[in-house]
């Protein structure tokens, strides 16, 4: 018997072990299958709370549909009768204390067409004209390796790029423009300048195959994002499922390895699989010969606050379904979603809930994770009333 033991109970660890027994069923595989957790509840990320009329996700809210392997996945555990689908709707920029609608035919906010380029809000006329220079303006020196942010104002502009673009474009990747490449993140910028003369030229030929992929939406479930994650749990019949325990170290011992606990019990397992964050599994191995990789890996993290409220969320604007906020803003806020607006099943009785998200790349985090639960309340009404001129 080989004894294989899945590190992390979130949803990596958890597909891991689901197809792991699969295979032992399958091909009857004589497997010892562990998986320890350090949480007293498996999910990792994905954890949903009931409060009041009121569900929260502690991490993701959805799924991304369009991926190829979710459906088949989400009706291998029979949970079709369980989705939902978020409700499509226009997001904001909130920029010189006014919200301001990403106008129509935009793609992480370049436009696809002069008409969405004059239809904004967010740009001056000055603004405006300047970006159009990107009809008539070649592109000599820049490559992949260019940064996004030195690239796009060479042709769109400064006003376009810091206004428009940069607010959605840093909330999609979690970086400030002029640390993103093309490469990176959008490495068709480069070919559509080079083969249409021209970026929002480029966008436009191509604008069916944004369109659809627009129209693909997320999911999620009635009773939250954790259903997937407890009906994983349900179908791992086969699995030893240990919550609550700390694993300290992974050490190779002649063929295999040994699994350290926290409470001083070991494991001696053919195989691991680490689905933890990179930094755990980089103090887990303390590898030397690792160290080097593990260090160009860099972790994000945020603070998120849900507001729920007595009052219907129509107060919101017409078809909003939240919004961004560009830089230099009077909120502390990176980003607000009208969660009962977007998703329907969070809201028994459809009052109104939100969610305002406070990133490490944000100066105010440092300050913001010091704070107590009832200071971080008020930092999140003030952002609220301010932006939407509601009061909590």
């Amino acid at each position: 018997m080989k004894t294989v033991v899945v590190i992390g109970g979130g949803i990596t660890g958890l597909s891991t072990m689901y197809h792991l027994e699969r295979l032992k069923k399958d091909y009857d595989i004589d497997l010892e299958l562990i998986l320890v957790e350090q949480n007293e509840y498996l999910g990792g990320k994905i954890h949903s709370v009931k409060e009041k009329d009121f569900i929260l996700e502690t991490g993701a809210d959805s799924i991304v549909a369009r991926n190829e392997n979710v459906m088949p996945f989400v009706k291998e555990l029979k949970l079709e009768d369980e989705m939902v689908y978020n409700e499509t709707g226009i997001s904001y920029i909130y920029s010189n204390d006014t919200l301001h609608p990403i106008p129509a035919d935009t793609v992480f906010g370049i436009p696809m067409s002069v008409e969405s380029l004059f239809s904004s809000t967010l740009v001056s006329t000055k603004g405006k004209i300047i970006a159009l220079k990107d009809f008539i303006t070649k592109n000599k020196d820049f490559t992949k390796d260019t940064s996004l942010a030195v690239f796009l104002e060479s042709f769109l502009g400064k006003e376009l790029v810091e206004k428009q673009i940069s607010p959605v474009l840093s909330g999609v990747y979690s970086g400030k423009l002029n640390e993103l490449t093309m490469a990176s993140t959008l490495p068709y910028l480069l070919d559509y300048k080079n083969t249409y003369g021209s970026i929002i030229k480029g966008f436009e030929v191509n604008k069916k195959q944004f369109q659809a992929a627009g129209n693909k939406k997320f999911l999620s479930f009635k009773n939250g994002l954790s259903t997937i994650i407890n009906r994983l749990e349900e179908e791992l019949a086969e699995t030893d499922i240990r919550k609550g325990v700390t694993t300290t170290k992974v050490n190779r011992v002649d063929d295999g390895y040994e699994v350290s606990f926290l409470n001083q019990e070991t494991i001696k397992a053919d195989y691991v699989v680490i689905a933890t964050p990179h930094d755990v599994a980089q103090t887990l191995l303390s590898s030397n010969e690792l160290d080097d990789d593990f260090n160009k890996l860099k972790n994000s993290s945020l603070i998120s606050i849900y507001l729920g409220f007595e009052i219907a969320d129509e107060q919101l604007p017409v078809d909003g379904t939240g919004f961004i906020v560009s830089e230099n803003s009077d909120l502390l806020c990176d980003a607000c979603t009208w969660t009962s607006r977007k998703w329907k099943h969070t809201s028994d009785k459809q009052n109104l809930l939100v969610r305002l998200f406070y990133k490490s790349s944000n100066p105010a985090y440092e300050k913001m994770k010091h704070k107590s639960k009832e200071e971080m309340i008020q930092v999140a009404l003030s952002d609220f009333e301010k932006s939407l001129r509601i009061q909590g």
